[in-house]
């Protein structure tokens, strides 16, 4: 028999804030969190907008060999995992006495490999390298450094699924609990935002060059959209079987139902109304829900001509008629990449405990294949009791997750 899965804790590090509080105010009030980064221009990049994400102050909080081994998207999932575990009421001892596991989505970790070819470069010499730089490049970076601080002994590994990575990282933790292998898993996604990480997104002309408003760049859906934003952070949710919440007086934010994915099959960019449909329709039917049922959809909608199209053809085919409000939360974290799909759960969580949907900003003329969406752009005072979230990511990988209130 099949177990039940909730969410007991959460935290977020993002543009938009550094807590879940902060990050509440900014959702409700459409602030975006995109400026103009001109380090990014000086280095040879056509555009200099990106998430503004602040870094944390880990000393006095981690010990000096641990922060060395902390690769910069590490950092912010420690500071998100922290908040999610303090949120389920997780302390050190419980750590310690129980085996919880961690699956985070994380796709690539471009900083430290650049700094181990530039010191060898200089150098010729490995030993200048030193392990911090090793432990930091890996793919894994965020996962062998979370398994280490919170004693972590659960199931341990890494989601390489390029923008659909936070999201199957969840999808892949509900499967875990509800075959009954674990209990309690800490899951999410995290996404550096240094310029060494987004360059060769830049190189494919993959990026607005709206320069002159950065808040107004990113523009999910909207007609005149000219590419997406890069940005960044760390999300983290404790997600734990529901006896087992129940029995220790958790508090329980809500529940994971569905879980869907699929693979287009095409060109490695090649974005699919097909892919997308798949996703969803799987989704809804593990959670056993209809169209009919979802009051909110977390488009992954990036702002780039054919992703958002795309998209909207399979929103279009699954939703119009329907009552279910639909917005893009990229328009105002811009595109959080290896993370969006693990903070696009967090953001629609938000939501859904503070009964408002957030506004698709910066929309204001559809084209032909968004005309028909339920677009909510402005905040909606309203009740919300099941999401679906999307996330698709190059190389066809689609993820579809659906979340609902107890």
């Amino acid at each position: 028999m099949s177990k039940r899965v909730v969410i007991t804790g959460a935290g977020i590090w993002s543009c938009l804030g550094t807590n879940m509080e902060a990050v509440k105010e900014s959702l409700y009030n459409g602030k975006s969190g995109i400026g103009l980064d001109q380090d990014r221009l000086d280095y040879g990049y056509r555009s200099g907008l990106t998430g503004i994400v602040e870094r944390p102050q880990l000393k006095g909080l981690l010990d000096r060999r641990t922060r060395t081994g902390l690769s910069e998207e590490a950092e912010y999932a420690f500071m998100a995992s922290r908040e999610a575990f303090q949120m389920a009421g997780i302390d050190d001892q419980y750590l310690l006495d129980n085996e919880v596991g961690v699956i985070f989505g994380n796709d690539s970790s471009a900083s430290a490999v650049v700094e181990s070819a530039r010191i060898m470069a200089e150098k010729h010499d490995s030993a200048m390298i030193g392990s911090g730089l090793i432990f930091q490049g890996m793919n894994s970076t965020v996962n062998m450094n979370m398994n280490t601080i919170f004693h972590l002994r659960g199931v341990n590994f890494s989601v390489s699924s390029a923008c659909a990575s936070g999201s199957h990282s969840i999808g892949l933790a509900y499967m875990f609990i509800k075959q009954g292998l674990q209990d309690m898993i800490l899951c999410g996604g995290a996404q550096e935002v240094n310029k060494y990480a987004m360059s060769s997104f830049d190189a494919l002309n993959a990026f607005s060059v709206r320069m002159d408003d950065p808040t107004k760049a990113s523009r999910p859906f909207d007609k005149s959209r000219d590419g997406l934003v890069p940005s960044g952070g760390a999300a983290a949710l404790v997600l734990e079987e529901y006896e087992h919440a129940v029995k220790r007086g958790a508090t329980i934010l809500a529940e994971v139902c569905g879980y869907g994915f699929s693979s287009n099959g095409g060109g490695i960019s090649q974005p699919s109304d097909v892919g997308s449909f798949v996703a969803m329709t799987r989704a809804m039917g593990d959670a056993g829900v209809t169209p009919d049922d979802i009051d909110y959809i977390n488009a992954h909608a990036t702002s780039t001509q054919q992703g958002d199209m795309y998209e909207a053809m399979a929103l279009d085919r699954l939703f119009t008629g329907k009552h279910a409000l639909i917005s893009s939360t990229k328009s105002m974290t811009g595109h959080e990449c290896w993370m969006a799909g693990a903070s696009e759960i967090v953001y629609s969580l938000i939501m859904m405990q503070n009964n408002f949907v957030a506004p698709n900003i910066n929309f204001v003329e559809p084209d032909e294949y968004s005309a028909n969406l339920n677009l909510a752009t402005k905040t909606v005072d309203t009740e919300i009791k099941t999401v679906l979230s999307n996330s698709f990511g190059f190389g066809g990988t689609n993820s579809a997750l659906v979340i609902k209130r107890l």
